[in-house]
Order: structure tokens, then sequence, then C-alpha cells
């Protein structure tokens, strides 16, 4: 039967243990691991590399400073996107699909939206199979060239601001922020008619439904919109 080692020699083992090689694969990971613990504020170089027990320096080696981290970071959360093989009978199917996983990726990780907001255009392998994936079906559609590439612009926007508000949550929780919606329809209810008519009058269908319809709604209108452009190319 083995003796078990003693919790002091357990730890002066790990401590002798060599650290894993730093890599980039390695420095991204550890950057969206802080990330999903402390936010986006968090990641800097500095506090990266004291989670890698490493000087930031090191770091430079293989990436050249915060905002390239952040994006490298995003590239790797986009990497958890699926995406179909284009079905021109199942299209609008497909691109909605597309873009509820992109809103559930995007806020499973706070603050990484924000980085989608502040990047141009994603060039990432992972972001351009996105594209690549969300012009194809567009294609298949029959939809003119113009109204693929501006389409799959608009879509990814929506799908990064819906996942933007999802994750900040305006910085309450479920409860607090269904106590403010409360508030907000109670205070509505005393605006004066005389000087906000159309309010007043639709203050029921103003304060009906979820996040998740009102999301389903803007989607529906985006597609409805760009499966009008095919009709037109077919007629």
């Amino acid at each position: 039967m083995s003796v078990p080692v003693p919790p002091w020699q357990q730890r002066a083992a790990r401590s002798r243990a060599p650290k894993q090689p730093l890599s980039l694969e390695l420095i991204v990971r550890t950057a969206l691991d802080l990330l999903d613990a402390e936010g986006l504020d968090a990641v800097s170089m500095r506090k990266v590399a004291q989670r890698l027990g490493t000087g930031a320096a090191s770091l430079y080696a293989h990436v050249r400073n915060k905002d390239e981290l952040h994006e490298l970071m995003l590239d790797l959360v986009f990497g958890e996107i699926e995406v179909p093989r284009p079905d021109p009978r199942r299209w609008q199917d497909q691109i909605k699909a597309v873009i509820r996983r992109q809103v559930e990726v995007l806020a499973r990780h706070p603050g990484i939206a924000q980085v989608v907001l502040r990047t141009p255009a994603p060039t990432g392998p992972n972001a351009l199979g996105i594209t690549e994936a969300m012009l194809a079906i567009l294609r298949s559609a029959g939809l003119p060239d113009r109204a693929v590439a501006f389409g799959v612009d608009i879509l990814a926007l929506y799908g990064t601001a819906a996942a933007l508000e999802r994750s900040a949550g305006f910085g309450l929780d479920e409860a607090e922020l269904g106590d403010r919606m409360r508030q907000v329809g109670e205070y509505l209810t005393q605006l004066p008619a005389e000087r906000f008519p159309t309010i007043v009058a639709m203050l029921p269908a103003l304060m009906s439904g979820d996040a998740d319809e009102r999301f389903e709604f803007g989607l529906d209108l985006i597609v409805r919109g760009l499966a009008e452009h095919a009709s037109e190319r077919s007629g």
C-alpha cells in the first residue's frame, strides 16, 4: 500500500513542476479566462502575465499590444459559432440561426462584444469563416451581391448590439432590471396625454414583450427585408 505524500511535499513538488511553455494560444486563452472572470477592463498585458507567472515583457514577443490581444480573444470566441452549409430552401432559418448563435456566444463572454464594435473589420480566421458562411447563405437565396454584402453587415451589427445589451444588463441583475422596468411603466402612465398622446395611447404595446420576443421581431424584420431583394431579382 502506497504512503500518501504529505501536503507540504505536494506543494513543493508543484512549485518544482516546469511551467507550460509560453505560446500565443496560451496567452490568448488565459486572457479570455481573465475576461470571463473579471470583465474586459481587467484584461491587460500585465494581468495576463501575472496569471501566467511571467513578466509582461515576455508577452510582447507574441502579442504587439493590448488591442491586438483583445482582437485575438475575439477571434477565439468567434470559433465557438457553428455555421451550416448553405441550403437555398432554408436560407432564412439558417441565417437566423447564425445570428442567434452569435448573440449567445458573445453574451457568454461579457465585454467581448465591445471589441467587435471598435474593430472596423474583424479579419481573424474564425471571423472570416463566419463571414464566408453568411455571405454564402444569403447568396444561395439569389440576392444581389450588394444586398448580400450590406445584409451581412446589418445582421452582424444587430447581433453584436443584442449581445452587448444582454451581457451588460445595464449593470443590474434580472430582478433589479424587472423592478426598474416596472417603475418605468408606472412613470409612463402618469404622463400628460395632451403632451405625449402617442406614448400614452401605445403604452400597453410599448411595455409588452420580453427581450427575446423583441430580438426575434427585429431579426425577422431584417430577414424579411432581405427576402424582398430576392423576390425582386427573380421577378
